[in-house]
């Protein structure tokens, strides 16, 4: 342990689970409580607060254009499946009919 400004400090950082950084962050812009209060309540420091608050803020947008980001990236490769599909079934229709007219 480290004596820093008369006290001890502990040489073991607590690490939080992403979860519950999301519930202070989301507790935080709701705005219900003060972010002291918040940090009371959570025990944390508000600094860590502003930082997840703020981080969540920037990360928001990601969240919404990785969503809909996948889900074009699906439908265009279903769309580019089901025109392979039809060009096979086409190349075998004409198959057959040639074959039928024999």
């Amino acid at each position: 342990m480290t004596v820093h400004g008369g006290q001890e400090m502990s040489a073991n950082r607590r690490k939080h689970e992403p979860a519950f950084k999301a519930k202070v962050a989301l507790a935080a812009l709701r705005g219900d409580a003060t972010i002291a209060d918040l940090a009371a309540r959570f025990s944390v420091t508000p600094n860590q607060i502003y930082a997840w608050k703020r981080a969540l803020v920037e990360a928001a947008p990601k969240v919404f254009r990785d969503h809909l980001g996948r889900g074009d990236e699906l439908g265009e490769r279903k769309l580019a499946e089901l025109y392979e599909q039809v060009g096979r079934l086409m190349v075998e229709r004409d198959f057959l009919l040639r074959k039928s007219a024999l």
